[in-house]
């Protein structure tokens, strides 16, 4: 290992995750469809998952001139927002070459910019509510442009230098390649693609999105309930949040050990904005009436959910940056060969992901306003659910060939994952 490192060559991938090339090309299908499928399948007539969808085959219903306009101005918008003199840099993690990649952090001021700008589109009476008429062709031009992106992410990476290849995405299986992320950090200059991507143009866009179907709703001439509106604001926090703490992703998985492709491409910029905003394009056409005691109590298990979520990720955030704090001495921890420490108090002494258990709980808190009569709005809590699960046995397998027996010896103290009692 430390002569590759030396020389620059990353290790053929030997362990698949997702079923290996097979599970990758399966992967590449059913995503998109799965976004189609939730689509057709909850329509102003019917939103059941046992009807089987109505599918229009008429191409200008999947793809036209406006939404491509519209989709490609907004990449532009969001790009020239993150290449403004604002903000300020910071430091990713170290790199195997022992060097550290330059982020800018200015994430917080192109959500308020972004929002502002939709403002002012309200104000001038532009027509927003073509986020939902055209719903479908932005979706199709999002999931043609993943395709695309990736392709040249993995030509870019191919033509790279070795030692900019994704230790994850390295199978020499193109397919494989192509899905996992060929290339770790994929930069143009100074422009991260992979960094760019995770957080600004689908996640801001999936807050657009929503605030689209509530305009919706006004021009029809009709008033929005309080349960479209608690599932725009909640996740609109959720997103400014995200924002707000853009320097915690530095540290993150898909940073750090994701390379960048298909599965981080079509994530960013279909699947979060064209499935996430499925609450609210439900809540158009089915409106929910919720009780004041209803209503108190969603926002009761959204406010527990985000406490869970913010106060686990920044003691986790506070700790890697500076284990010695005056203000962290009540924590406990274990040390391990690997030079660093575990929490096993605090959040972290709860269960070894607190913040997945937060996340979850939001989840719910976004569904339950959409009520019981389809199944389909809570799709984002139960695929959450078992992303998580996912993540989390990702995460532990990474933790087990990094720290070895002190794994164990922290597992044993921690020994719930996500859930206490219960997981």
């Amino acid at each position: 290992m430390a002569g590759e490192e030396k020389d620059g060559k990353i290790p053929r991938t030997t362990e698949f995750e997702f079923m290996g090339p097979i599970g990758s090309v399966l992967m590449l299908v059913s995503l998109p469809l799965t976004v189609y499928y939730l689509y057709f399948a909850c329509q102003p007539e019917s939103c059941s998952m046992f009807d089987l969808p109505k599918v229009t085959f008429d191409l200008s219903d999947f793809l036209d001139r406006d939404a491509v306009l519209i989709f490609i101005g907004w990449m532009l918008f969001q790009t020239l927002l993150y290449l403004a003199p604002i903000g300020t840099e910071t430091e990713g993690v170290v790199l195997r070459n022992g060097t550290r990649l330059i982020y800018k952090i200015n994430a917080f001021y192109v959500v308020i910019v972004s929002f502002a700008m939709f403002g002012l589109g309200v104000y001038y009476d532009y027509p927003l509510h073509v986020l939902y008429d055209k719903y479908l062709q932005l979706a199709t031009t999002a999931i043609i442009f993943s395709y695309l992106l990736s392709l040249y992410l993995y030509i870019k990476a191919a033509m790279g230098p070795p030692s900019a290849i994704a230790p994850r995405g390295n199978s020499g299986y193109f397919v494989y390649d192509f899905f996992m992320g060929h290339e770790l950090n994929p930069r143009i200059g100074k422009f991260d693609l992979k960094y760019f991507c995770e957080l600004r143009p689908g996640l801001i866009g999936w807050a657009l999105l929503n605030f689209g179907m509530v305009l919706k709703i006004y021009e029809r001439g009709e008033q929005p309930t309080a349960a479209i509106l608690l599932v725009c604001f909640f996740q609109a926090v959720y997103v400014v949040d995200a924002l707000w703490h853009e320097k915690s992703i530095l540290t993150t998985m898909d940073i750090v050990h994701d390379g960048f492709g298909f599965m981080l491409v079509f994530g960013d910029l279909a699947w979060v904005p064209f499935t996430y905003s499925l609450q609210a394009r439900y809540l158009v056409d089915h409106p929910v009436h919720l009780s004041n005691l209803a209503v108190a109590a969603i926002i009761g298990l959204k406010l527990a959910g985000f406490m869970i979520f913010r106060g686990s990720n920044s003691q986790k955030d506070a700790f890697r940056r500076n284990p010695n704090d005056p203000a962290l001495k009540h924590l406990k921890s274990i040390p391990t060969q690997a030079g660093s420490r575990l929490l096993v108090s605090g959040w972290w002494g709860m269960v070894r992901h607190p913040n997945y258990l937060g996340d979850i709980l939001m989840a719910i808190s976004w569904s339950l306003p959409c009520g019981f009569n389809s199944i389909l709005p809570w799709f984002y809590p139960l695929y959450f659910i078992v992303l998580l699960i996912h993540r989390e046995w990702r995460d532990s397998h990474e933790c087990k060939k990094k720290y070895g027996q002190d794994w164990d010896h922290y597992c044993s103290l921690v020994k719930y994952r996500i859930v206490p009692y219960v997981y």
